[in-house]
């Protein structure tokens, strides 16, 4: 079984990622450390994603010598993925982290809880 988690150490690493940012993400009550969290979980996913699509012996798929034989080649899906998901991940950030900045700038805290108290008293 450990010889397993050798050969897979990556993988393991990405779920333990996904995991602290998961706790991150449902323990803490500042907004900061939430945004944080959820991108400790994109990263993970990033590298689980990597790592399922690497195969050892093979070479990127840029085909110079005129063969196409696939077997030669890794997957380039799981590597446009990756990429794919950076760019929207960091999109997310941004966006997140500018909505902080104005509830910050409104409420004069990053606590949800807070925040939320806060909100309730202005419905009232």
């Amino acid at each position: 079984m450990l010889a397993q988690l050798w050969d897979n150490y990556l993988e393991v690493v990405a779920m333990i990622l996904f995991g602290i940012g998961f706790a991150n993400l449902l323990l803490h009550k500042n907004l900061i450390k939430k945004i944080i969290g959820l991108n400790i979980m994109d990263t993970a996913v990033y590298l689980f994603l990597a790592s399922m699509g690497y195969i050892e012996s093979r070479i990127a798929p840029i085909a110079t010598n005129g063969d196409l034989n696939a077997e030669l080649y890794v997957n380039p899906i799981p590597s446009g993925l990756v990429l794919t998901g950076i760019v929207v991940s960091v999109s997310v950030s941004a966006l997140m982290l500018a909505l902080t900045v104005r509830l910050y700038q409104r409420y004069h805290t990053l606590d949800i809880d807070e925040i939320t108290t806060l909100v309730r008293k202005e419905h009232e």
